[in-house]
């Protein structure tokens, strides 16, 4: 109880019982009431202090709650008075995380009793996640400053702070999005009319399967794949193992990623296509209810905005997560064990395209655990798929997805963004 007195409460306190104890050892009633007098008045402020009705409601306003990390969002708190008598020289703190900035503080001179008051501050999310505001706190005390009471006047309100996305723009050779056609790829019913999607040689494969045209525009043995009919859109794999990345807060690779998955997702889906979101092991996010459906992009956003980092140490899917879909891959650094793994999970007959990122430009470190981009890189070609080496946090989504798209159409040239 004695905990509410102010520094000031304490000292009036502490010299009406020092006068107390010299009053009985010189004898001097006078002074034993003064001391009486003085101790007692800062337990009678702490008990009506802590007893007294406080007439102050207040509702906060959060506009909106679901908000790209960077960009700013509004609160409001309403406060109003419920008593009768006025409330004024109050000083109110909201409490806020870091992640969202500095915990705003206001002085409130007067409380009208009708209307109230608003106050406003902004915030903005530097990291995304599911953040709380609040508690709303203020001090309550007694006129002579001897008490100090700690009142709530409302809990507590979640902000979405989202993965941060960025328009996109060109899809990949031969998916059949924006072209007037229905978006699928099937075999064909005839004999010798083959798909014109190709892929890099392989050992074993017909040489009477070869693509000549792009071979000699390519400079490198490609053959045609013929494909298996669509099998209900494309399915976005984002790595976002612990040990796949590397540096810390917005500017780690792993929220590069993050960005880019959400990007690539809604990118695809506002072009009809369905989508699948999953991470390396295997675990849906969201999607694969329909293309170009209504809550897809707040579905994403949403489960991305609460995803973790994972502790597992290899990508390991256990089963299929494209589910024979074309498959797009955002990957952080990847093991020989890994490709063997992305190369299993790959259909033959699906398109494959993968952003490698070289997560020594997050680290600082050019030589990080030996991890070297580039021979990863061709043994994902070699296996089939479509590469794009991610340079460094300084290249945006959009250019290493527009990398992509031209690498697909095989008129990329060296396969890094930068």
């Amino acid at each position: 109880m004695l905990s509410g007195l102010t520094i000031r409460g304490r000292c009036l306190l502490a010299a009406g019982v020092a006068a107390g104890v010299c009053s009985l050892i010189l004898d001097e009633r006078d002074l034993l009431r003064v001391s009486a007098f003085v101790a007692a008045l800062p337990l009678l402020a702490l008990l009506l202090a802590g007893r007294s009705r406080f007439g102050l409601a207040a509702r906060r306003e959060v506009l909106p709650m679901r908000v790209p990390v960077g960009s700013q969002a509004l609160v409001r708190l309403h406060i109003t008075g419920t008593g009768r008598l006025p409330v004024g020289g109050l000083q109110l703190e909201d409490g806020t995380p870091h992640a969202l900035g500095g915990r705003p503080r206001f002085r409130l001179s007067d409380v009208p009793r009708r209307g109230g008051t608003v106050l406003e501050y902004d915030v903005q999310p530097s990291l995304r996640g599911v953040h709380q505001i609040g508690p709303l706190r203020t001090r309550i005390g007694d006129p002579f400053g001897l008490s100090e009471f700690e009142r709530e006047l409302a809990g507590r309100s979640r902000v979405v702070a989202v993965p941060r996305v960025v328009p996109l723009g060109g899809l990949p050779a031969g998916s059949g999005l924006g072209t007037g056609e229905d978006g699928t790829t099937r075999l064909r019913a005839g004999h010798g009319d083959d798909d014109s999607m190709v892929r890099q040689y392989r050992h074993g494969d017909d040489m009477r399967r070869v693509h000549w045209k792009t071979t000699a525009r390519r400079d490198e043995l490609m053959v045609r794949a013929e494909e298996r009919p669509w099998q209900g859109g494309t399915t976005v794999l984002l790595d976002r193992r612990t040990a796949a990345h590397r540096g810390t807060g917005a500017r780690s690779s792993i929220e590069w990623a993050v960005s880019a998955a959400a990007s690539i997702s809604l990118h695809l889906n506002r072009h009809g296509r369905q989508v699948r979101l999953v991470t390396e092991d295997g675990r849906q996010l969201a999607g694969g209810s329909g293309p170009a459906d209504g809550g897809h992009d707040e579905a994403v956003l949403d489960s991305l905005a609460a995803l973790r980092a994972s502790t597992q140490r290899d990508l390991v899917c256990g089963r299929d997560p494209g589910n024979g879909q074309e498959l797009v891959a955002v990957l952080g650094e990847t093991t020989t064990a890994a490709v063997a793994e992305l190369t299993r999970l790959r259909p033959q007959e699906a398109r494959s395209l993968a952003l490698l990122l070289d997560v020594r430009a997050w680290s600082g470190q050019p030589s990080d655990g030996g991890f070297d981009p580039q021979v990863t890189a061709r043994r994902l070609r070699a296996a089939g798929w479509t590469v794009v080496i991610v340079g460094g946090p300084r290249t945006s989504t959009a250019e290493a997805w527009g990398k992509l798209c031209r690498e697909s159409d095989g008129t990329a040239g060296t396969g890094v963004a930068s």
